[in-house]
């Protein structure tokens, strides 16, 4: 980018530069600011869509908010590149979810703007009402203001904030940023009312000609049909409802017109108790392909935007995802009973053919995850076989009903686990790293691990099959390019698989690290067991393998505690056996951002990482007693 084609822009690397700008010259800076981020994003990948969409009303926050004293909490993180830009990380924007470069998401330590880290959806407004409470305890005068939209308000934890705030009365703005999106289309009965009425037509004409109507009446009828009108308003007006939660509702505005942006939210500022701004943008705004296909360009890799993402459909071999979305089309094609599920990721899941092959048989419940694991508990309890497509750091969100509405009950409810492990540039806030451990201390639920693509399509029948809870957990992308069989197999249930037989050292290894273990135990001679089954485990093998080796080593792209290696552990203890017993996986602490191939071998998780500790520690074992403990 060169030097002066952006020269407001260029002036301002943090807000009280912008605030110092004539408010004549701020649509000439959300004109660069637009075109930097269309630039930059188009460059190194990203979110962008989104970005595009609040151009106007992050400058407009920034311009009468005096932050970062002022407290600016937005939901949905994948909107906030603007905000980024705006505080003193425009030079490098282009390292966004890159090894070492900044996250994608709001992130508390990288910046003091960045008030609340946010990666999951719909938490702005509860952590925004514990700000302005914690202003009022401290007798501070700072103003807090939270920013949700782009599908946040479809999930029930935005709606306890609500609830919550109409009591408590903080002074707090929430601004309802209304794009009609989340990733996919927004769903559900209240965004569809929303949409409609905020259309005008209905509620504009009825009280057009109630008035015209009202003029002729005698006083004491004009007064009881103003209560009247009041009653059907809240049924056709969205502001009603905010205000019978305790909120001042003000809008809709154009979220494009900064003319009005700047004054409304000078005058909202300056207003005490909950407020609520309802901003209508348009995702995509001022970049055509965007606009058009909003979908498409949510998250991108680098393009050229002068001819768009052309629709590559990048070929090769299936991802995961793909041989999931194959294999639920054939599981319903063969059984009237299955459903797909999923809470608001129809395309990331790979539901997007199923939704259209059985529109009667899928659910998109929208940011509602809790939810979404009940309503799969309840389709069960009727005989249906739901199966529920759903990220696992997504799963985590609705645990409870994972536990008490599911397993407790023994349902056959299938959970296909995409994005388990590292999943590259999202970050922490997405990284799959703790599945096998939050479900594996659960009673009554099958775990699965596939160690390809084949397999990976073999065990969603195994736990389709299966008469209860199961879960198959797979990796985010393509697997090792393994042929996958049109036929389906159910696998007997906790047998692991011999890969390779070798002296000395067994790799236990699941799942995704089946084939990095492979290519470490050529040069170890190791044997290598593909385990399969995390529950129930295969103890006769993992008896057998401490029988005849050395070394016992686990190995998953999990975090170590409570996870697989965890379960190998408290087997051998189980059954009184002694054998040395080491755990390669994911370290206690969060994996940041970046290219999923460098986190892995980071962290020890490829083929090298995984020979080198082997080898450490049978040099470790080979060494006399006293100088091995130094």
């Amino acid at each position: 980018m060169e030097p002066g084609s952006y020269p407001l822009l260029e002036g301002i690397d943090e807000p009280a530069q912008l605030r110092a700008v004539a408010a004549t010259q701020l649509p000439q800076v959300a004109t660069e600011l637009r075109d930097f981020l269309l630039e930059s994003v188009a460059r190194s990948g990203g979110h962008l869509a989104a970005g595009l969409g609040v151009i106007e009303l992050t400058l407009a926050l920034h311009y009468v908010y005096q932050t970062p004293d002022d407290r600016l909490v937005w939901d949905v993180g994948h909107q906030c590149y603007p905000h980024k830009i705006l505080t003193g990380r425009r030079g490098r924007i282009h390292t966004v979810r890159k090894t070492d470069g900044i996250a994608g998401f709001p992130k508390r330590d990288e910046s003091p703007y960045d008030t609340f880290g946010v990666g999951h959806s719909s938490t702005s407004l509860s952590a925004a009402v514990g700000m302005a409470m914690a202003a009022r305890a401290q007798g501070e005068q700072r103003k807090v203001c939270a920013v949700i939209g782009d599908g946040g308000m479809t999930a029930g934890q935005a709606f306890e904030a609500l609830n919550h705030a109409g009591d408590a009365r903080p002074d707090l703005l929430v601004v309802l940023n209304d794009n009609e999106m989340s990733i996919s289309e927004n769903v559900g009965a209240l965004s569809r009312t929303f949409a409609r009425l905020l259309s005008g037509g209905l509620y504009g004409n009825l009280r057009r000609e109630g008035k015209r109507v009202l003029e002729h009446l005698p006083t004491p009828m004009r007064e009881f049909a103003k209560r009247a009108e009041a009653h059907a308003k809240g049924m056709v007006i969205p502001g009603t409802f905010f205000e019978e939660l305790g909120f001042q509702y003000f809008g809709p505005v154009d979220g494009h017109d900064l003319d009005t942006l700047v004054p409304v939210l000078r005058r909202l500022r300056d207003l005490d108790g909950p407020r609520l701004l309802h901003v209508v943008t348009r995702k995509g705004k001022g970049y055509a392909k965007a606009e058009a296909n909003p979908i498409a360009y949510h998250g991108v890799k680098a393009f050229d935007p002068a001819k768009g993402l052309a629709g590559s459909s990048g070929g090769g071999a299936p991802t995961y995802t793909d041989v999931f979305g194959q294999w639920l089309c054939d599981a319903a094609e063969r059984d009237p009973r299955v459903w797909g599920i999923t809470p608001a990721m129809r395309e990331g899941s790979g539901l997007v053919d199923f939704a259209r092959r059985y529109p009667d048989r899928y659910a998109d419940v929208g940011i509602a995850e809790q939810h979404s694991v009940t309503l799969a508990a309840g389709l069960a309890c009727e005989g249906e076989r739901p199966v529920l497509a759903i990220y696992s750091t997504f799963l985590q969100r609705g645990y409870d009903q994972l536990i008490h509405d599911v397993a407790l009950q023994r349902l056959p409810v299938l959970f296909a686990i995409d994005r388990a492990g590292l999943v590259g540039a999202d970050g922490p806030t997405h990284n799959g790293s703790f599945d096998l451990s939050y479900l594996r201390c659960i009673p009554n639920i099958v775990i699965m691990a596939p160690a390809d693509e084949n397999e990976c399509r073999q065990m969603l029948h195994t736990g389709l099959c299966h008469d209860g809870p199961a879960a198959v957990r797979y990796p985010r992308g393509k697997g090792p390019g393994a042929t996958v069989e049109p036929a389906l197999r159910a696998l007997p249930l906790g047998k692991a698989e011999l890969r390779r037989e070798g002296e000395r050292v067994a790799l236990l290894a699941f799942g995704s690290m089946v084939t990095p273990a492979g290519e470490a135990a050529e040069a170890l001679n190791a044997t290598v067991v593909n385990m399969r089954f995390v529950r129930p485990l295969d103890r006769e093998c993992i008896a057998r393998m401490a029988a005849t080796h050395e070394l016992i080593v686990t190995v998953e792209e999990n975090v170590i505690q409570g996870g697989a290696g965890s379960a190998v552990a408290e087997c051998l203890s189980a059954l009184g056996v002694t054998s040395p017993v080491r755990h390669i996986g994911l370290p206690e602490r969060f994996t940041d951002h970046g290219d999923p191939a460098t986190l892995l071998a980071r962290e020890g998780l490829d083929a090298a990482g995984i020979r080198s500790a082997v080898e450490g520690w049978l040099d470790a074992s080979s060494r006399p007693r006293d100088e091995a403990t130094g």
